[in-house]
């Protein structure tokens, strides 16, 4: 019917290439396991045997591939745009080697992941790639850019930086209660972006036409002439997104 179609269409013939692109994709006989909770982004890839816990996100770009061996994701742990989490059926000395990733962990933009285990709220920074058979402990910190080298493993409270990784020191607690309150901003963060890539094509239509009828309002100019103007609440993000911002309207 298409094909008879195109060719009714004459010189006017236009085929549209459609993106083939599946968020999530079955592989062999395993398929993911995504908590009703949990947040893939639409350009995001969770292929084959792969498990995403509740209140995790998988942001723009990032590629989860569970074919040779497993992939577990904890909870309220995210993955940021880009990163590469994949497996490794095994090492040379036969060792399994699934990935891990453990609850409340971030794993920054542009990551790689390759058959290791992340425990709970560890961080791994931005570039870092982590190798196989790596252990990083939980309140361990990769630097950005980091290479982990095979089987190293990174003890309770330590910054590793580098190419190959080395001790650099000791986190502080400030630095350690930053991991914990950077996997709750992105979880937060993420039911945003949830909601949005919810909308109806008619919603957010809606929303450009009043952006368009809010746009280049000066705040200032509407005070000297005592206008007020209400920002229409489908245009107001949680205070929970920005909790500072929200702290000082009230004060």
């Amino acid at each position: 019917m298409d094909r008879l179609g195109c060719r009714l269409q004459g010189n006017y013939y236009f085929q549209e290439q459609l993106s083939r692109h599946r968020t999530l994709m079955n592989l062999f006989d395993k398929s993911p396991v995504v908590d009703k909770d949990a947040f893939v982004a639409p350009s995001a890839s969770v292929i084959g045997d792969v498990q995403v816990g509740r209140g995790s996100s998988i942001w723009y770009g990032c590629v989860l591939q569970g074919d040779v061996n497993t992939i577990s994701v904890g909870s309220g742990t995210n993955i940021q745009h880009n990163s590469l989490v994949h497996v490794a059926k095994s090492n040379l000395s036969g060792k399994v080697l699934p990935t891990i990733i453990g609850n409340n962990v971030t794993i920054g933009h542009s990551a790689v992941i390759h058959g290791c285990t992340i425990e709970d709220e560890a961080f791994v920074g931005m570039g870092a790639t982590v190798l196989d058979g790596v252990v990083v402990e939980k309140n361990a910190m990769v630097a950005a850019g980091a290479l982990v080298r095979q089987n190293t493993r990174i003890p309770f409270g330590e910054v590793w930086a580098g190419n190959p990784a080395k001790f650099l020191r000791k986190l502080t607690d400030e630095e350690i209660a930053f991991i914990s309150q950077s996997a709750t901003n992105y979880i937060n963060l993420a039911q945003v972006h949830a909601a949005e890539n919810a909308k109806s094509f008619d919603e957010i239509e809606f929303e450009k036409v009043l952006r368009k009828k809010f746009a280049r309002r000066d705040e200032e100019y509407d005070s000297m002439l005592g206008v007020h103007r209400e920002t229409p609440p489908e245009l107001v993000l949680p205070d929970n997104i920005f909790p500072d911002k929200a702290q000082k309207a009230v004060q």
